[in-house]
Protein backbone atom coordinates (compact mmCIF):
# COMPACT_ATOMS: atom_id res chain seq x y z
CA UNK A 1 0.00 0.00 0.00
CA UNK A 2 1.41 3.09 -1.24
CA UNK A 3 1.30 6.08 1.07
CA UNK A 4 -0.82 9.39 0.22
CA UNK A 5 1.30 12.62 -0.18
CA UNK A 6 0.83 14.34 2.71
CA UNK A 7 1.43 11.03 4.78
CA UNK A 8 5.11 10.76 3.00
CA UNK A 9 5.45 14.63 3.81
CA UNK A 10 4.39 14.20 7.59
CA UNK A 11 6.46 10.82 8.01
CA UNK A 12 9.72 12.98 6.09
CA UNK A 13 9.07 15.54 9.28
CA UNK A 14 9.01 12.70 11.60
CA UNK A 15 12.00 11.19 10.54
CA UNK A 16 14.26 14.35 9.94
CA UNK A 17 13.31 15.53 13.51
CA UNK A 18 13.14 12.82 15.73
CA UNK A 19 14.39 10.11 13.85
CA UNK A 20 17.74 11.86 12.45
CA UNK A 21 18.89 13.28 16.33
CA UNK A 22 18.49 9.44 17.39
CA UNK A 23 20.93 7.77 14.95
CA UNK A 24 23.16 10.49 15.09
CA UNK A 25 23.47 9.54 19.32
CA UNK A 26 23.45 5.91 18.32
CA UNK A 27 26.04 5.66 15.29
CA UNK A 28 28.53 8.12 17.53
CA UNK A 29 27.64 6.05 20.93
CA UNK A 30 28.76 2.67 18.85
CA UNK A 31 31.57 3.93 17.35
CA UNK A 32 32.99 5.27 20.54
CA UNK A 33 32.64 1.89 22.34
CA UNK A 34 35.32 0.95 20.37
CA UNK A 35 39.16 1.87 20.31
CA UNK A 36 39.38 4.96 18.10
CA UNK A 37 40.31 4.27 14.70
CA UNK A 38 42.09 5.98 12.32
CA UNK A 39 40.37 9.10 10.70
CA UNK A 40 40.01 7.85 6.63
CA UNK A 41 38.35 4.95 8.45
CA UNK A 42 36.33 6.86 11.18
CA UNK A 43 34.81 9.22 8.09
CA UNK A 44 34.31 5.55 6.06
CA UNK A 45 32.20 4.21 8.82
CA UNK A 46 30.09 7.32 9.19
CA UNK A 47 29.91 7.65 5.18
CA UNK A 48 28.74 3.57 5.25
CA UNK A 49 26.19 4.42 8.62
CA UNK A 50 24.61 7.74 6.55
CA UNK A 51 24.03 5.85 3.58
CA UNK A 52 22.38 3.19 5.53
CA UNK A 53 20.35 5.47 7.40
CA UNK A 54 18.74 6.42 4.14
CA UNK A 55 18.42 4.08 1.93
CA UNK A 56 15.59 2.43 3.81
CA UNK A 57 13.87 5.68 3.99
CA UNK A 58 14.40 6.63 0.05
CA UNK A 59 10.15 5.68 -0.70
CA UNK A 60 9.40 8.18 2.06
CA UNK A 61 11.36 10.98 0.90
CA UNK A 62 10.76 11.08 -2.85
CA UNK A 63 8.63 13.53 -4.16
CA UNK A 64 7.71 15.31 -0.52
CA UNK A 65 9.60 18.82 -2.12
CA UNK A 66 7.00 19.05 -5.05
CA UNK A 67 3.94 19.61 -5.19
CA UNK A 68 0.91 17.71 -4.02
CA UNK A 69 -0.19 15.63 -7.07
CA UNK A 70 -3.59 15.12 -5.77
CA UNK A 71 -4.78 18.65 -5.38
CA UNK A 72 -6.90 20.02 -7.56
CA UNK A 73 -5.76 23.42 -9.47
Amino acid sequence: MALSYKARKRWSLVILVIGLPVYLVVAVTVVGLFERPPIWLELGIYLGLGIAWALPFKAVFKGVGKADPDAEG
